[in-house]
């Protein structure tokens, strides 16, 4: 399919061929037109099918989208131009790394949006008719936030597509983006009321949207809208539920086990043997090269800020990072991190590792010598593995509660002390922000919940990145770095998309 901008493109389709326990079932089956689709059940489930599959574009929840957290304090990378005009805000938008964020992000939209004009003209029982229209409104309703927070502001918000009229591409900007909000708050309260619990779900039908998961978007969109209120309310509904508790031992929640824990709310459906389908974040954060003995990218390591962080006996620390002399399992066999075989490489820009995402690596090679494809790709060169990455886990829903009430200046101590008692941590009373910013920054480190725009959020942004970044051995890796929060609190828009909209779409101001 040609690669032009966003609101000009029709999808690509995928349509289910057998059921897997394990995975959302799309394959690509081409572009079929308006007049010879949306038809019959089969197009409604591959059009609602297709909405998935953009996740797993290493552009999205592989690596691209995960290279504007590196502008965090949390992240050093490896030595590349496009990271480096992003830690020091002076990209423009037209990286190659980044600027497909926006078109696929607006395409999975599109998809949605088609999804949700056409089904109810498709004879289906009620049921499913409505568990379809409540997965298209969950996803439109995630990328618009994700768009959201990182391009728009009180100045702008991001274009709302006409859902009605496919036709009408050439959409302006919200007028701000507490206009995108509000939609967005239309959306996931329609998909809540509309689809199953997650328990509700056969097992083939895992990895699709659910009612706890809308209302934990919900808890994000409020939070980012700053109505405290409604943040408390969908949270406590959440946990009320009694769908979800947190894992007793933290290392838990990141292995393959426990895709589908009490824990998992939200993740990227993953899968070693289909080279299509998943994220390849794991293997991204491998050490670059992974020691001869798979190909690890080695793109995003914590700093010595972030290790800092953690207190010495917060079982947290040695479950997300490995530092100098930890012992691992790598393959089947034993191994001393950055020592003997397993000295990190000149690009590992802060001599740590995360660990969170080391558990597909785990596993012993096959007799023959290759990697196992239950856990690891074969591939290389796309090292997805069948580890979900989490992209919003009960643990936050938990901690965006927690914040909410202390927003609202009520007592926030039994949440901040149900995360820090996972951790081995003793309770403490009277939490403030501080405490609140501290546990947040331990338990989501390395994860899609984003911790530059948690700092965008809270207004330490500036502060923050005025301060340089170390190694693990003290020698500074990062200068101290220039944040204008008139600017950089949201990113430039790809030019790409601004050339072809016909003057619809203006730029950021100041970028």
């Amino acid at each position: 399919m040609k690669k032009i901008s966003l609101l000009l493109l029709s999808f690509v389709l995928l349509v289910s061929t057998s059921a897997c326990e394990s995975e959302l079932d799309v394959v690509p089956q081409g572009a079929p037109s308006s007049g010879n689709f949306w038809k019959t059940p089969a197009d409604a489930k591959a059009g609602v099918n297709a909405i998935y599959a953009l996740y797993s574009d290493d552009n999205m929840y592989g690596r691209g989208f995960f290279w504007l957290n590196n502008a965090s304090d949390d992240i050093g990378t490896k030595p590349r131009q496009n990271a480096e005009r992003i830690k020091n805000f002076i990209v423009d938008g037209s990286e190659s790394d980044t600027k497909d964020i926006w078109r696929i992000h607006y395409e999975i939209m599109k998809r949605c949006n088609d999804v949700i004009r056409n089904i109810p003209k498709i004879a289906l029982d009620e049921s499913t008719k409505n568990g379809m229209l409540g997965e298209a409104y969950f996803n439109h309703a995630v990328m618009h936030l994700e768009l959201a927070y990182h391009y728009g502001d009180d100045r702008a918000g991001i274009p709302i597509q006409d859902r009605e009229d496919p036709t009408n591409v050439f959409v302006p900007r919200a007028k701000n983006v507490a206009e995108n909000y509000a939609y967005i708050e239309a959306d996931l309260i329609k998909a809540a009321d509309l689809l199953p619990y997650f328990d509700q779900l056969t097992p083939d039908n895992y990895g699709r949207a659910h009612k706890t998961a809308a209302w934990a978007y919900l808890v994000r969109t409020y939070l980012y809208a700053k109505d405290w209120d409604n943040a408390i309310k969908y949270a406590n509904m959440i946990v009320a539920s009694g769908k979800h508790k947190l894992l007793d031992n933290f290392e838990d929640v990141f292995k393959i086990s426990n895709n589908w824990s009490s824990e998992y709310i939200w993740s990227v459906t993953s899968s070693a043997e289909n080279t299509s389908l998943g994220s390849i974040f794991p293997g991204v954060c491998l050490e670059d090269k992974g020691w001869g003995v798979y190909n690890g990218w080695g793109n995003f390591y914590p700093t010595k800020e972030l290790f800092d962080t953690y207190a010495a006996n917060d079982k947290r620390r040695s479950a997300t990072i490995l530092q100098k002399g930890d012992k691992f399992v790598y393959f089947g066999e034993t191994v001393t991190f950055n020592e003997g075989n397993h000295v990190v490489s000149s690009s590992n820009r802060t001599g740590y590792q995360f660990k969170k995402y080391m558990e597909p690596f785990s596993y012993p090679k096959t007799t023959s010598g290759g990697v196992d494809i239950r856990y690891v790709n074969a591939n290389g060169d796309k090292p997805s593995t069948a580890l979900n990455v989490p992209l919003l886990r009960y643990a936050d829903v938990i901690l965006m509660l927690a914040e909410a009430k202390l927003m609202k200046g009520q007592n926030a101590d039994t949440e901040i002390n149900m995360i820090r008692h996972r951790a081995g941590l003793t309770d403490i009373a009277g939490a403030t922000m501080v405490d609140l910013k501290r546990e947040r920054r331990c338990e989501l480190a390395g994860e899609w919940t984003d911790r530059h725009f948690d700092l965008v959020r809270w207004g330490d942004a500036k502060e923050t990145y005025a301060k340089p970044l170390h190694h693990y051995n003290g020698s500074v890796i990062y200068p101290a770095r220039n944040f204008n929060p008139a600017i950089h609190h949201v990113w430039p828009i790809p030019p790409d998309e601004i050339a072809v909209s016909k003057g619809a779409l203006t730029q950021n101001q100041g970028w």
